[in-house]
């Protein structure tokens, strides 16, 4: 009998450390939980549909759908027309006109001609931006829109600006990583038999505010990291202007923008709104708009594309179906911008 009562006296010894040590792994395994999304939670949570603006990140990096990708790739070239008609005439809304200068949401001035940047047979087409940045997120929809006119894209991402630059819905050219610390991406998913594109984005968290490189020169950065001879190619030519002053900066096949030629923002119903009425929308309105092409919202980016439009066409002869536009034709003469000789 002792020996019995000696021998379950182990087994309930034994059976209570089995269940310690379970109890002790499943608190580990749920403080591991915790502390995950403790970490992870600005990303996660910002993740879920219904975030307000200031704080959503609601499908971003996520691939255009192959609807929304055709039509902004093939967007008539009566809109581009009928909006540049419209920037030309002032009957575009809040534009006015000073000295030749057009200004408002769309800005329309004399212009330094540049030698074509050509790499690879073609001329080029050089972005550099930051993820972060307000005014490269509203740009990038007028960009994308030029760029079609050229070429057309076979992927592009939905974006946002950073929460401290107004949560701007926007485009990626290319999957961005939205939470690092600061590094550079390249490349896109675009084809042209008319021009190269090369976009370069300075990423940093989207969760912070408006960030880039902290240099005295930051576009030697960009050379620096370039990926290819390609790259660096386009990179030095920037760098090389000596004409940079802020994001977006652009080159356009004879034309250099120092900043956004383009402020489109939309048109606030509420004034007392916090955030840019851009801010307000989603990635599905905002592509939905410039699909029907029936506000004012719309026919603003169209008018700012035929700015970047009409920049590129004299690089390339105004070789493409775009190019032959009586808006583009007038724009071209209006910012003094002269074809390429052959």
């Amino acid at each position: 009998m002792p020996k019995a009562n000696s021998q379950i006296s182990k087994e309930e010894v034994l059976h209570s450390r089995l269940k310690l040590f379970e109890a002790t792994t499943a608190v580990f395994v749920v403080i591991s939980a915790l502390l995950a999304l403790l970490l992870l939670r600005p990303y996660l949570s910002l993740m879920l549909n219904g975030q307000p603006v200031g704080q959503r990140l609601t499908g971003i990096d996520t691939p255009l759908t192959s609807s929304q990708l055709s039509l902004l790739n093939n967007a008539p070239n009566s809109y581009f027309e009928t909006a540049g008609k419209m920037l030309l005439n002032l009957s575009l809304y809040g534009e006015t006109t000073s000295n030749g200068i057009y200004t408002g949401a769309v800005s329309v001035q004399r212009m330094k001609n540049y030698t074509p940047l050509v790499i690879g047979g073609k001329p080029s087409v050089v972005y550099i931006g930051a993820i972060s940045c307000i005014y490269c997120a509203e740009n990038r929809w007028a960009m994308a829109l030029a760029l079609t006119r050229f070429g057309n894209f076979t992927a592009l991402y939905n974006g946002y600006s950073s929460f401290g630059d107004y949560d701007v819905p926007t485009l990626y050219w290319t999957h961005d990583n939205y939470t690092s610390n600061g590094t550079v991406s390249y490349g896109g998913h675009y084809s042209s038999k008319y021009i190269n594109f090369f976009p370069a984005e300075y990423v940093s968290k989207v969760s912070g505010g408006f960030t880039f490189v902290n240099s005295a020169n930051p576009i030697a950065y960009f050379v620096q990291e370039a990926p290819n001879q390609s790259y660096r190619q386009a990179m030095s030519f920037m760098n090389a202007s000596g004409s940079f002053a802020g994001t977006p900066f652009t080159f356009w096949g004879v034309a250099l923008n120092s900043g956004a030629d383009a402020v489109v923002f939309g048109t606030s119903t509420n004034q007392s709104a916090k955030y840019p009425p851009l801010s307000y929308m989603t990635h599905a309105q905002i592509i939905g708009q410039l699909g029907a092409f029936n506000t004012t919202f719309a026919t603003q980016e169209y008018a700012a594309a035929d700015v970047y439009v009409a920049e590129t066409c004299p690089a390339i002869g105004n070789s493409a179906p775009v190019c032959s536009l009586p808006a583009i034709v007038d724009l071209e003469a209006m910012m003094g911008l002269l074809p390429s000789p052959k």
